[in-house]
C-alpha cells in the first residue's frame, strides 16, 4: 500500500506580514498564478492598472510588467485623515482590478496572481537606486530586450529615470 502521506498535495501559504513605515518607499513584487506568459495585451492592461492610482493612493517611481511577474517602486500616500494607504489595500485593489482585466481579455475566471507578494522597505537612497536599477534591468536579464528603454512595459518616472 503506497504511503498516503507522500501522495498528499500540500497547499502552502506563507501569509507574510507586510511591514510599512510612513514616508518610506517600497519595492514590491507579485507573481502570476501560473507560468504561462502574459500576452502583450494583458501586460498593457496590467501596466495601465499600475499607473491608475499614481498620485492618488501612491507615488509610483517605477514599474515593470514582466511575462510572469510585476515589480513596483512606490511610496504610499496619505488618505484624507492623514493615514498612509495600507500596502495590503493597495495590493488588493491593484491585483484585483488587473486580474479582472486580464480575465476579461482571456474570457476566463481563473486566478491571475499568487496570493502572496514580496515587499521590501527601502531605507536609503542607495537602496532606492539599487532597486530601481534591478527593476530597469529585469527585461535585459531575461533577454527580452537589449536595453531597458526598449521594453514596452517598463515605466520610470522622469525624476527617477537614468
Amino acid at each position: 500500500m503506497p504511503n498516503q502521506a507522500l501522495d498528499r498535495k500540500y497547499e502552502y501559504h506563507r501569509m507574510l506580514p507586510h511591514y510599512q513605515k510612513a514616508g518610506r518607499t517600497l519595492f514590491l513584487t507579485f507573481c502570476k498564478a501560473n507560468r504561462i506568459a502574459f500576452s502583450p495585451e494583458a501586460r498593457d492592461a496590467i501596466l495601465t492598472h499600475c499607473l491608475h492610482d499614481n498620485g492618488k493612493r501612491y507615488d509610483l517611481h517605477a514599474a515593470v510588467v514582466m511575462p510572469d511577474h510585476v515589480h513596483l517602486l512606490l511610496l504610499p500616500l496619505r488618505d484624507e485623515k492623514g493615514w498612509p494607504y495600507s500596502l495590503p489595500a493597495i495590493l488588493k485593489q491593484l491585483k484585483g482590478t488587473s486580474a479582472r482585466s486580464v480575465n476579461k481579455l482571456l474570457h476566463s475566471s481563473a486566478p491571475v496572481w499568487q496570493e502572496e507578494s514580496f515587499d521590501h522597505v527601502l531605507r536609503s537612497q542607495e537602496s532606492f537606486d539599487d532597486k530601481l536599477e534591478y527593476l530597469r534591468q529585469n527585461p535585459v536579464r531575461r533577454a527580452l530586450v537589449r536595453r531597458p528603454e526598449d521594453y514596452k512595459w517598463l515605466w520610470v518616472e522622469q525624476s527617477a529615470g537614468k
